[in-house]
Formats: C-alpha cells, structure tokens, sequence
C-alpha cells in the first residue's frame, strides 16, 4: 500500500510521497550565466517550473503567461510595489546578494510577500575582500600597483614617504555588525593578531563570540578606539549614515574607515571632509553612495582611498552557495515548510 500525502498551499495540491504535481509551483530566475539557472532547476526538481531570464530584465516584461509565479529569484527582482502587484500568487522574492534594500519590503510584507537574502552564501567571498581592502589601505598597495604598472614609476615617492604604512598586528579592528559576514571577518583576522572588538543591534551568544574571537563593545567606545572601523549591516533606517560628521570627529587620527556592506550607510559628504581634514587616515571602499560612482567624486583619485566597484561578493563559490541555499527555500515553499533568511521590513 503505498501512502500519499495531499498537502495544499495556498492553491496547490500535490502528492508529496510520489512527487506527482496537480498544479505546479512557477519561479523566475533571473540568471547572470546560464549554468546558474540550470543549477537551480536541477535542485528544485520536477514540482517547480523554472523560467529562466537574464539578470538585467525587467520582470514587469516578462509576459502574461509568466504573472503566476510563485517566487522570483536573483538580479533586479522586484523593486517596486506596482510590479509586485502584477503577481497575484508571489509568495517569496528571493535575492541571491546579502542586501535587500532594493525591495520594497514593507509593501510586499502587506501583500503578502516575503523577501529572503542570501543567507550568507556570499559571507565568505566579502569577508575575503574585506581583510583585502583592510591591507590595501593600511599599505597603499593599489597606489603602489598603480605608479609600477601604470606609470612605470618604480617606487617614486615612497622610500621617503614609508611613515603612512601601517601593520594589521597589534591593531584594534572595530566589526559594526557580527552576522554572518561580520563574523567571518572577524574570523579571517584571527592569524594577523588583531584586537577584535565589535557592535551589534542583535544580541550573540558567548559561543558565537568565542568563535569569532571579538568582544561586544558600545558603538561609540568601538568608534572612538578603533584603528579599522569595518561595517557589516545591512541599509535601513537604522542604518543610514551611521558614520557621519560626529562619528569621524570622534575617531583616532590613524583610523581607517572598510565599507564593503552598502554605501548609504556611510555620509560620504561627511567622509570627504573628514579625508580633507586628516580627521581619519583613509578609507577602502567597495561600495559607494551613488553606483556607479560618478566621476566628479571627491573619493576619486585619492592616495588613501580604495576603490573597489561593489564587487565584494562576486565569486564562483558564493553564487553556487547563493543558489543553494534559494533551492532550500524553493522546496521549503513547495513544502509548506518555515522559510529562512526572511528579512523583515524595517
């Protein structure tokens, strides 16, 4: 006798033990190559219709017959309330990036739409670039690259000027922000023999920081003591401009300023004119305010800046652990099952 199992979600029925879909469930995935949509549609399996379409597509084009998805995943998403309406069935935007600020959460939270990120598929990969542009900065290692290969100036102006280079070791690393990337940095430092101290909104427990090596201290004693400020949040209101004009006058002399979570969350205003002031000693930047960065910023052409096009994330492995993990909450959705990496419209 064999047992079959009806479940019904919110209009679909299926047989769950034989996999035998009456209505099936409908994503769109927005692919930046090929093989990523593949990879989704071979871990969702047969109870899914998986169409697939470049990133850059708008998906308020994608055509009648496509309006009755049930999930959309990956690239531009849905970015507006108007264009999650045109989905009576959506139930879940997944994004394959840690942000989801793009999305207008609260109006698809009342429509009843849940938004989920990455789940840290990408951690690894940002906290890597993370150290990358700590050491960068510290070492004016893309000036260096820049006078050697560009300008055939071997050295120029550095033998006498060596005062500004700085070691990681002994340093006090300031981590606004221990989640899932947060905390990998952290981790990543622990051979440089750093002092890791952090803040956070979200309480972690002594195991959690144990494992990263980091201490919880107060914002502001974090702002005022660190050598390397590096932010991890995500943008919201909360977060906005969180480093303005108090915070970078309250910061050591030496400081260096890492954002390689979301530009906004830096007063870029105020950033300048700390630079200009030598309130801070530099910054390494992988995202900015406005991107593409436009080429009148004052952030351009800077000794002590790093310039990073918002790239951090971008990687092989964190695409593949991207896809994954939405194929987690692809059959969570099929299932009925609670979803994860759900973020709340704040």
């Amino acid at each position: 006798v064999m047992r079959v199992t009806l479940l019904i979600e919110r209009g679909h029925f299926f047989l769950e033990d034989i996999g035998f879909y009456m209505v099936k469930f409908k994503t769109i995935f927005l692919y930046q190559e090929l093989w990523e949509a593949d990879r989704f549609r071979a871990g969702v399996g047969d109870g899914m219709e998986v169409v697939a379409i470049p990133q850059r597509t708008d998906v308020a084009t994608v055509g009648a017959e496509n309006l009755n998805a049930d999930m959309v995943v990956g690239g531009a998403g849905i970015r507006s309330e108007e264009t999650g309406r045109l989905f009576p069935k959506l139930k879940l935007i997944q994004t394959l990036s840690a942000g989801t600020d793009t999305i207008p959460k609260l109006a698809m939270s009342e429509m009843g739409v849940r938004v989920a990120n990455n789940m840290g598929g990408n951690a690894v990969a940002v906290a890597e670039v993370t150290v990358a542009l700590m050491v960068s900065t510290y070492r004016r290692l893309m000036v260096q690259w820049n006078q050697t290969n560009n300008l055939g100036k071997y050295g120029e102006g550095f033998s006498d000027n060596w005062g500004r280079f700085h070691e990681l070791t002994g340093k006090r690393v300031g981590i606004v922000g221990l989640g899932q990337i947060g905390s990998r940095v952290a981790k990543r430092l622990a051979g440089w023999e750093c002092e890791i101290v952090y803040s956070d909104v979200i309480p972690h427990s002594a195991d959690y920081e144990a494992a990263a090596n980091a201490s919880r201290i107060d914002f502001d004693e974090l702002v005022e003591t660190s050598d390397v400020i590096s932010l991890h949040v995500p943008l919201d209101r909360s977060t906005e401009k969180i480093l303005s004009d108090r915070e970078f006058s309250k910061m050591k002399p030496g400081a260096i300023v890492i954002n390689a979570c979301r530009g906004p969350v830096v007063d870029e205003v105020a950033l300048i004119r700390a630079l200009d002031a030598g309130q801070i000693a530099g910054a390494g930047l992988d995202v900015t305010e406005i991107e593409p960065i436009e080429t009148a910023n004052a952030l351009i052409g800077r000794d002590n800046v790093v310039l990073l096009p918002h790239r951090a994330g971008l990687s092989v492995e964190a695409r593949e652990k991207s896809i994954d993990n939405a194929i987690g909450n692809a059959r969570r959705l099929m299932k009925g099952d609670d979803l994860e990496g759900i973020v709340l419209p704040v």
